[in-house]
């Protein structure tokens, strides 16, 4: 009882003997505190063995397979077999590596095979060519891939300007993903089986931007003697104006990926012409277009070019279809794509050079013929403006559904202002009466449609 007490009052605790008295831990009882073993870092000799241990023979967990060594000494501590995934990812790499530097350098040499095959040709029509206007052909030497500019691993550009009729006109050289074959081989694997999926090829394809009359707008001027200058150069200058339409000579190839692709060939019908190969087709708004432009040279280029030849568009209108009015807005234009030859050689290119200098002249045919007959320019224009009224129909239907909305949305901000504003009783009398209207609306319209 006494010690139950000084339990309660803070007195002393008995103090637990050493050894206890349950049987279960009696093995213990004597057994001595553990010593720790200490060993030099600097000293090798020290590494853990079976006689550091004598009351053990087996080391510790992982001691007898990794024994310790020097920290710079990875070969004893390691085996060939732990280095089997890097042996499989590192050579994969390198060879990916490999392919990239390649695939990109052949590229560029191809491109520059290209370059060098149509500069000279491109410096006959143009004064200026390349992006870089302080220097001509001769100052490239005999390597003109500083013409180009590289805008990917696969495609480059120049650039060409000072021509009359013409403000300008780019090239662009698409080339294949020869730096990722996977990719290339992907791309090839699935036009086989999907039709919208267009399959690889190496193209180049030059756009022309006629001034049609408008030189002192589109010709830049840095100072008001520039601009007086500019007015007495183009005044007594032939108008470089012609009939706006759209005319193609077309490999039979190309024609549904054409019409599928472009909004401005859409427009047209497409017939075989008799002076043509049997794989070209003439795409045209009317037939006075092509008596007119299909000139007996064009036909001999196209021929000369055989497969190598796509398409020769003459367009003013967008490549995709416009959604809005500012999209519609004419722009006259002279498309030429062309395959590529498999093989790297100027010489590879003579039967495309025809075709290629026939468009870099063919502003000045179009200026002196394309001016057709009042009936054929009626219906050519009848036809864009019956595009241009329906983006007008769009654009207004578009405009009544926002004016339509704005007016509701001001309408239900009254609404709830002229709710919070009621009491309980005069709300529940505004919404039965909102309810009987809506009734009454419906119930015309079922007698309506009845």
């Amino acid at each position: 009882m006494g010690d139950f007490f000084k339990g309660l009052f803070g007195g002393q605790k008995p103090v637990a003997s050493e050894a206890g008295t349950d049987d279960d831990f009696a093995d213990f009882a004597s057994a001595p505190s553990p010593s720790p073993i200490y060993s030099s870092p600097s000293d090798s000799s020290a590494a853990p063995t079976a006689a550091t241990f004598p009351e053990h023979e087996a080391l510790p967990t992982g001691a007898a397979k990794v024994p310790y060594t020097k920290w710079y000494r990875v070969w004893e501590r390691t085996s060939p077999s732990d280095f089997y995934a890097e042996a499989v990812v590192i050579p994969f790499i390198l060879v990916l590596a490999l392919l990239h530097v390649w695939g990109r350098r052949k590229n560029k040499r191809k491109a520059g095979v290209w370059i060098a095959a149509h500069a000279p040709s491109v410096e006959k029509e143009f004064a200026s060519i390349g992006f870089d206007k302080r220097k001509g052909l001769s100052d490239y030497g005999e390597d003109f891939s500083g013409l180009l500019k590289e805008k990917s691993a696969q495609e480059y550009v120049t650039y060409a300007t000072g021509r009359q009729n013409v403000a300008f006109v780019d090239f662009k050289v698409q080339l294949f993903k020869r730096y990722n074959p996977i990719s290339l081989a992907a791309e090839t694997a699935l036009s086989f089986l999907f039709e919208t999926i267009r399959q690889p090829k190496e193209v180049m394809e030059a756009t022309m931007y006629a001034f049609d009359g408008r030189e002192k707008e589109l010709v830049p001027v840095k100072s008001k003697a520039e601009l007086d200058a500019k007015d007495s150069r183009f005044k007594g200058m032939p108008n470089s104006g012609y009939d706006a339409c759209v005319w193609a000579v077309v490999h039979k190839e190309q024609m549904k990926g054409l019409r599928d692709e472009r909004y401005d060939v859409s427009l047209t019908a497409t017939k075989d012409h008799k002076n043509l190969p049997q794989w070209a087709s003439v795409m045209s708004e009317s037939a006075e277009v092509t008596e007119t432009l299909l000139t007996k040279d064009l036909v001999e280029a196209v021929e000369q070019a055989g497969d190598a030849f796509e398409y020769l568009i003459v367009t003013d209108q967008p490549v995709d279809k416009p959604a809005k009015l500012n999209e519609a807005t004419p722009r006259k234009r002279v498309i030429l794509s062309l395959r590529l030859p498999s093989f790297m050689d100027a010489s590879a290119y003579k039967p495309t050079m025809p075709v290629f200098e026939y468009f870099l002249r063919m502003p000045d045919t179009l200026v002196a013929t394309a001016h057709f007959r009042g009936e054929v320019t009626r219906k050519i224009r009848a036809t864009r403006e019956e595009e241009t009224r329906k983006l007008k129909k769009a654009d207004e239907g578009e405009k009544a559904e926002e004016r339509r909305l704005e007016a509701e949305k001001k309408k239900k901000e009254m609404r709830d202002t002229r709710l919070k504003g009621l009491s309980a009783d005069e709300q529940r009398k505004f919404l039965e009466r909102e309810r009987e209207k809506g009734q009454k609306k419906q119930e015309k319209k079922m007698s309506r449609k009845a």
